[in-house]
């Protein structure tokens, strides 16, 4: 049964979705395209009309872009972008939701095994994020706020792979709470 142009996009996206989601819970390797597949709602056997390989598809995983929660914070006053941003990022409900949670702590550590193409849309997320972090950072030259955009974003994505992998809750809270008063600060 042959599907419409934008049915077929409808699907298309409907997988890129579900994922970006499932590869964000299980990581690249911990996920099979069938699987994907059966979440999405469609049938295996029409994968590779849409994609080329399961590389293909974790590269757009990567590049796609649902929503951003950071945007909300640049209609903030520009004194109280960083800290929420900051405060919102490193939250336990952000920690105990990896599969809607961030790209970068939850695939970051896995994604330099991935191939090239997979790197590199990772690697377009990551400039896209530290350009918007910057925007967030008051004051001083672009130099200064770039470096701390970059600062700010490998410690909020460090703390939150931390606080997932430590088995003490205790420790787990402290440490989200020790990066957000350390990062909050412009």
């Amino acid at each position: 049964m042959r599907v419409s142009r934008e049915q077929a996009a409808a699907n298309r996206e409907r997988v890129v979705e579900t994922a970006s989601m499932l590869f964000r819970k299980h990581g690249f390797d911990g996920i099979g395209v069938a699987d994907i597949m059966k979440a999405a709602g469609l049938t295996h056997g029409g994968f590779y009309n849409q994609f080329g390989s399961k590389e293909a598809l974790a590269a757009e995983a990567c590049a796609h872009v649902s929503s951003d929660p950071w945007a909300a914070w640049m209609e903030a006053p520009p004194e109280r972008r960083l800290e929420g941003i900051v405060r919102n990022y490193l939250t336990p409900r952000h920690r105990d939701n990896r599969a809607q949670g961030c790209l970068f702590a939850s695939l970051g550590s896995d994604v330099g095994r991935q191939p090239r193409s997979v790197r590199r849309a990772f690697t377009e997320r990551v400039r896209a994020k530290i350009d918007l972090l910057r925007l967030a950072i008051p004051g001083r030259s672009a130099a200064a706020r770039r470096e701390q955009a970059l600062g700010t974003l490998a410690g909020l994505v460090g703390a939150l792979m931390l606080s997932r992998a430590v088995d003490d809750p205790a420790l787990s809270d402290e440490i989200l709470e020790a990066a957000a008063n350390t990062l909050a600060r412009p």
